[in-house]
């Protein structure tokens, strides 16, 4: 898959790419994989253990995390960033931010749990557990 450029109007950030094309680059060494979800979402739902996390927003209460800024720097050390949230939609607000501070980051689509079904459940439809890309479960 060819990353893919964020919609018109969406801010600026190096694009979408799917969860596989992700991966790859991670293998490689071209890119780090930052997991943005809480470290409650870590803990219960599961988490990739090559991703170093860094929280976009902090549980309780959700707030902003005040020392994300450092923290992506610090884990991008000149290299690209895929970013991974729970659904590929705070990993977007992450891309954006991390841009702005001279990074190239790209979202990864679908996140770790993907879409979800008619019973409004995730892991059946897309995302990064579904494609049966490495993780653990605590």
């Amino acid at each position: 898959m060819v990353p893919r450029a964020p919609a018109a109007g969406a801010g600026a950030y190096a694009g979408d790419v799917s969860p596989q094309l992700a991966w790859q680059w991670v293998q490689s060494g071209e890119a780090v994989l930052v997991d943005v979800r809480t470290d409650a979402e870590r803990e219960w739902v599961g988490f990739v253990p090559e991703a170093v996390p860094v929280a976009w927003k902090q549980w309780p209460g959700m707030a902003l995390n005040p020392t994300f800024d450092a923290q992506i720097q610090a884990a991008a050390q000149g290299r690209k960033v895929v970013l991974l949230c729970r659904s590929g939609v705070r990993s977007v607000a992450a891309a954006k931010r991390a841009t702005e501070l001279g990074i190239e980051a790209y979202n990864i689509l679908e996140g770790f749990e993907g879409d979800p079904d008619a019973s409004a459940h995730r892991g059946q439809r897309g995302g990064w557990r579904y494609h049966g890309l490495p993780w653990r479960q605590n």
